[in-house]
C-alpha cells in the first residue's frame, strides 16, 4: 500500500528519524503495522486490519491523509471566517471610538462653560462684597452719631440681602455616567455582533444611489432608472456636459454623502473582464487620461479594481492586491464618513470582507464607476 511504502525506508534500513516516524505511526491495536487509516467513531489512526478484527471492526473509516486534508481545509476555512468577524469587530471597535471621542469632548467644553460662568459670577460677587465692605467701614468712621444711623439705615437693606445669600455653587463636573452607558453598549453589540449577520446590520444604513448623466463619458447610456450603466458602441450626440468625463469611462453618482454612515451594492456580474467600483469626490478632474482623472490613482478617489481575473485596491495610485475567495458578483460597499472608514464586501461570497480605506475624508464622496466593458447596476435596497 501507498501508506506502507512511505515507510518502508531505504533498502539499507531506515535511518534514526525514519524509525522514529515509523513509530510514531504504527498502529495501537497491532503495533507491526503502519497506521494508514482513520476509524471515524472512535477518532483513532488505525491499521488496515483493524476495520476487520479487533475493537474497531465495522466501524467507518477513511484514508488518514484524506481525513487530515479535510481537517486542514476545515482549519483554513475557519480561519478565514475568524479573521472575517476580527474586521467587523474593528470597524465596530472604530466607529464606536469615534462617537465615545466626540461625546466626551462635548462633554468637556459644557463642563469648562459651566466652570467659566461661575468663575465669572463669584467675580462678580466679590465686587458686591468688597464695595459693601468699604461702604461698612466708611459708616464705622462717621463721627456723627445722626449721620451713622441715617447712613447705616441707607445700607442695612443691602446688607441683609448680601448676609442672607445662599452659599455659593461650585461647579461640579458633568456626569460620566453616560460614557459608561455608552461602553456597555459597546460591549452589548459586541457580543451580539457575531448573532447578527453583517448584511443585516449594514443594510440598517441601506441606500440606493442613481448614477448622474452630466459626468458619464458619451460611450456610456443610463438605464431610465438611472441605475444601471452600460457600454455603447458609438458616443452621444449634442453638446458635451462641462462635468463629463471625456476620456474615460466613468460616471459619478447623482447623490452625494458629506456625513453619517451609508450603504449601497453594485452588481458587476455583467462588467465583462474588468470594472472599477469606488467613491470619489466632486473635484475628480473630468478631463483627459492622466492619473488626475483615473479612479485610485489620486487623492480624490478610492476603488476596488477587476481586471483579468486580478483584484486590486487602488488609492492615490497605491495599489494592494486582494484574493477573494470566489469571483464577485455583487459588491457592497460601506462609508461611515465621520469614522473615515470606507470598505467593501463580496455580497455573493456571504459578505465576506474584501477590503477597507481608511482616510479623513475633506469633500462629499459621491459613488464612482468605471467600465471596461459591458454593465453596471446598482440594485435597489429595501
Amino acid at each position: 500500500m501507498a501508506g506502507a511504502a512511505a515507510f518502508s525506508g531505504t533498502p539499507g534500513g531506515p535511518g534514526p528519524a525514519d524509525s522514529e516516524d515509523a513509530c510514531r505511526w504504527r498502529c495501537p491495536e497491532h503495533g507491526d503495522r503502519v497506521a494508514e487509516l482513520f476509524c471515524r467513531r472512535c477518532r483513532r489512526c488505525v491499521c488496515a486490519l483493524c476495520p476487520l478484527l479487533g475493537v474497531h471492526r465495522g466501524h467507518p473509516v477513511g484514508l488518514a491523509l484524506e481525513e487530515a486534508a479535510h481537517v486542514q481545509a476545515h482549519a483554513e476555512s475557519s480561519k478565514t471566517w475568524l479573521t472575517g468577524k476580527f474586521t467587523e469587530l474593528r470597524l465596530l471597535l472604530d466607529e464606536e471610538e469615534a462617537l465615545a471621542k466626540k461625546f466626551i469632548d462635548k462633554n468637556t467644553h459644557l463642563t469648562l462653560q459651566v466652570y467659566r460662568e461661575q468663575i465669572k459670577s463669584c467675580g462678580e460677587q466679590i465686587d458686591v462684597i468688597n464695595d459693601l465692605s468699604s461702604r461698612v467701614w466708611g459708616i464705622s468712621q462717621e463721627p456723627n452719631p445722626i449721620q451713622l444711623l441715617q447712613e447705616y439705615t441707607a445700607a442695612e437693606q443691602q446688607m441683609r440681602r448680601q448676609m442672607s445669600l445662599r452659599e455659593l455653587c461650585h461647579p461640579v463636573p458633568l456626569s460620566f455616567e453616560p460614557i459608561k452607558s455608552l461602553f456597555k453598549g459597546l460591549v452589548e453589540a459586541m457580543q451580539s455582533t457575531l448573532q447578527t449577520p453583517l448584511d443585516v446590520r449594514l443594510k440598517e444604513n441601506a441606500r440606493t444611489p442613481s448614477l448622474d448623466p452630466d459626468t458619464m463619458h458619451a460611450r456610456l447610456r443610463l438605464s431610465a432608472d438611472r441605475l444601471t450603466v452600460r457600454c455603447a458602441l458609438l458616443g452621444s450626440l449634442g453638446r458635451a456636459p462641462a462635468l463629463r468625463f471625456d476620456a474615460l469611462w466613468q460616471v459619478l453618482g447623482r447623490d452625494c454623502f458629506a456625513a453619517g454612515r451609508h450603504y449601497w451594492e453594485v452588481d458587476v456580474q455583467e462588467a465583462g473582464v474588468g470594472w472599477w467600483v469606488g467613491a470619489a469626490y466632486g473635484s475628480l478632474r473630468r478631463h483627459g487620461a492622466a492619473a488626475a482623472a483615473r479612479l485610485g490613482c489620486n487623492r480624490q478617489s478610492w476603488c476596488l479594481k477587476r481586471y483579468d481575473l486580478e483584484y486590486w485596491a487602488f488609492h492615490d495610485g497605491q495599489r494592494s492586491r486582494l484574493r477573494p475567495r470566489g469571483d464577485p458578483d455583487r459588491l457592497g460597499v460601506f462609508l461611515d464618513y465621520e469614522a473615515g472608514v470606507l470598505a467593501f464586501y463580496d455580497v455573493t461570497g456571504g459578505m465576506s470582507h474584501l477590503h477597507t480605506f481608511r482616510a479623513a475624508f475633506q469633500e462629499p464622496l459621491y459613488p464612482a464607476l468605471r467600465l471596461w466593458e459591458g454593465a453596471i447596476s446598482i440594485p435597489r435596497l429595501p
